[in-house]
């Protein structure tokens, strides 16, 4: 199976399944001489772990971080650095009756047609447990970026069709659905705890800005800064679309509008407006990195739904089990991880080359 990697020069490889023994990976290129602050990284564990509130899966799981190598004496070593975070939790059980049908808008139908057999224990591979992988390696990301004072910022901008009005940025981590609109946050609640009762899920937009990214990173052609920020967003589970600064808002503009005018400040470049997201020709251009991403209500759902089995014969599936109702909340240290994981990757490239 190919595709388990990402990066070029800070390079992540993660392995294992939702209900297997262990999720991990293995980051190489991670400059040396880092401090490692494992409180910070298993923060942003916990920020992605399950259990944390009504609105996300009851699955309870520590998601402790064990370093296996690549660390010594409190700093990375320059070798590759292998991590794990053990399953604890698993019910396997509730996973039994997948075994010969097919879950709509999983990867059941897909993973056993390409590969003649699939882990059917909570998605296996296809899992978002995979995830614990990209959140540890961003977290590394963001330790090397903090001598950039590089930050990223992401939070949630809209669940269903209810949308945020106010970005209040100290009230992202003070309700569980990581919103920095609190009259909007609860709107938010309140629909995810009504769906949730009727057996049913909802989706999403996350919103994210990278703050204090120097101009110059990023290739011309295929490798453009925003073609690779979209490649990682659109990696992640349930993604559907990816946005960068105006958007497809773009497409109701005219030129005169959309066109972000240059001026100086200080003796810095700076332009008028940002409808370019902060990067311009595939490069970024020093103003603030910002995007969406829109995730889809979660396939999992309890309600009878009609189906067919590994036969092709018609049948129905009711999904027992512990599941998100809406998967936004988690996904926002996910989104913030890559985009880390990304900006380091093209910073160490602009490196390289000017060296």
């Amino acid at each position: 199976m190919a595709g388990n990697s990402i990066g070029k020069l800070f390079r992540l490889s993660s392995f294992g399944e939702s209900h297997g023994n262990a999720v991990g990976g293995v980051i190489d290129g991670c400059p040396a001489g880092i401090s490692v602050d494992i409180e910070f990284i298993q923060k942003e564990l916990d920020r992605r772990r399950p259990g944390q509130s009504p609105f996300t899966t009851s699955r309870s799981e520590e998601d402790k971080l064990e370093i296996l190598s690549g660390v010594f004496e409190g700093k990375t070593t320059g070798s590759p650095i292998g991590f794990l975070v053990r399953n604890n939790d698993q019910r396997s059980k509730d996973y039994s009756q997948f075994k010969d049908k097919y879950r709509p808008s999983h990867a059941d139908y897909t993973w056993d047609k390409k590969y003649g057999i699939r882990d059917y224990r909570g998605g296996g591979r296809s899992s978002a447990r995979e995830h614990i992988a990209r959140v540890v390696a961003g977290a590394f990301a963001m330790l090397v970026l903090k001598k950039y004072d590089i930050s990223f910022f992401a939070y949630t901008s809209q669940i269903g069709d209810i949308k945020i009005d106010v970005c209040d940025k100290s009230q992202v981590e003070m309700n569980p659905l990581r919103c920095p609109d609190e009259k909007k946050a609860l709107e938010m609640m309140r629909l995810i705890s009504q769906l949730k009762s009727e057996g049913d899920s909802i989706g999403g937009i996350v919103s994210c800005v990278i703050s204090n990214v120097p101009v110059g990173l990023g290739e011309p052609v295929f490798d453009r800064l925003n073609a690779r920020l979209a490649h990682a967003m659109m990696s992640i589970n349930a993604a559907k679309g990816f946005e960068i600064g105006s958007g497809f808002e773009s497409a109701k503009m005219k030129g005169s509008e959309h066109n972000d005018i240059f001026y100086t400040e200080d003796g810095k470049i700076k332009t008028k407006t940002n409808n370019s997201g902060g990067i311009q020709g595939g490069i970024s251009n020093g103003e603030d990195i910002y995007f969406n991403i829109a995730f889809k209500p979660v396939a999992t759902i309890s309600r009878t739904q009609d189906t067919v089995d590994r036969e092709g014969n018609e049948t129905t599936i009711s999904v027992e089990g512990r599941h998100d109702p809406c998967v936004v909340p988690r996904a926002i240290p996910v989104v913030e991880a890559m985009a880390a994981i990304v900006i380091l990757d093209t910073l160490l490239e602009a490196r390289l080359l000017r060296e």
